[in-house]
């Protein structure tokens, strides 16, 4: 039985979450993803100055960095090069783990071969449209893929991370409601996949979705890590990341200098969330893990170099 034919779950308590106090003690998790500033960049990068800036971040005390994609050259030309990127990072001593995204399985047998990588992440789209032009494969045969890939992360000691593309939302006239957003969720959960980041692809949410539908994952789905990739401009972005928090999501994805968005999702980019600022406002709340701060400053440098 297909999963979004399987009964529907009972919808989320309606409440704007401002009766609810973030955890006291419970830092946030990190996620730096310059491979999202850097794929849809208009001008090649080259790959000596890619190594020094992700060499960079690597010093910052990330918990994880999103650092390329194994997918093909022809669809992505900025992250050809992932390999050799690859072989030219300087990982010991830090605290940071490297994750790639994969579009198909191929990619996902290419990235679990190197030793460096911990994380495999795929996008994993209920816009069909969307699912479409990211992977060329449907919604239905990207969930095939999505469970072969378990089985290889699971024989090969990685761990799969599957972003929830269009978790709030899409621009294309496909039918989205939350329910779909949770059955598809439930069954990835099924796979045995216990990682899963709301990815905000477009910009689309609003503070009410993002609470709505991170606090019914989070409930739903104990034992499992729920975050959120979230693009916003700086008018609501504060409002998004404090609704996250609210619903009691601890994983963030975002981007020095708020620079990113999809290349194949065809439309006017909203950037990712800005790493500098979501720093500070973890910071004003307490809730942030100790960071490098030369290395910050140094990674930003370069950051503002490679993308002016």
């Amino acid at each position: 039985m297909s999963p979004l034919h399987r009964p529907r779950p009972s919808q989320p308590q309606t409440h704007s979450g401002k009766d609810l106090p973030f955890s006291a003690g419970l830092p946030v998790t990190l996620i730096e993803c310059p491979r999202d500033a850097m794929q849809g960049w208009p001008h090649i990068i080259p790959t000596a100055r890619k190594i020094e800036y992700l060499n960079a971040l690597l010093k910052v005390g990330f918990d994880t960095l999103d650092f390329g994609s194994f997918v093909s050259p022809k669809a992505i030309p900025q992250m050809a090069d992932t390999a050799e990127v690859l072989a030219g990072l300087d990982t010991e001593g830090s605290v940071t783990r490297l994750l790639a995204i994969v579009a198909n399985f191929r990619g996902a047998e290419e990235a679990a071969g190197h030793e460096a990588i911990q994380y495999l992440g795929f996008p994993f789209s209920v816009s069909e449209t969307f699912q479409l032009r990211n992977t060329n494969k449907t919604i239905e045969g990207s969930f095939a893929t999505v469970e072969e890939m378990q089985d290889l992360c699971a024989k090969t000691e990685k761990e799969l991370v599957v972003y929830l593309s269009m978790g709030f939302g899409n621009p294309y006239g496909d039918h989205w409601s939350e329910e779909i957003v949770y059955e598809w969720a439930a069954a990835l959960s099924r796979l045995g996949v216990r990682t899963l980041s709301l990815a905000d692809t477009v910009g689309l949410a609003t503070p009410e979705q993002v609470f709505s539908v991170t606090d019914y994952l989070i409930r739903q789905l104990p034992g499992h890590t729920i975050g959120v990739h979230l693009h916003s401009t700086a008018h609501n972005r504060k409002a998004k990341i404090d609704a996250a928090l609210q619903a009691g999501c601890r994983r963030f994805d975002g981007a020095l200098r708020g620079i990113g968005g999809c290349p194949m999702a065809g439309d006017h980019l909203v950037g990712n969330m800005d790493t500098e600022w979501m720093i500070a406002h973890f910071r004003q709340l307490q809730l942030l893990p100790p960071l490098d701060e030369e290395a910050l400053r140094e990674a930003d440098r370069l950051a503002a170099d490679i993308f002016s």
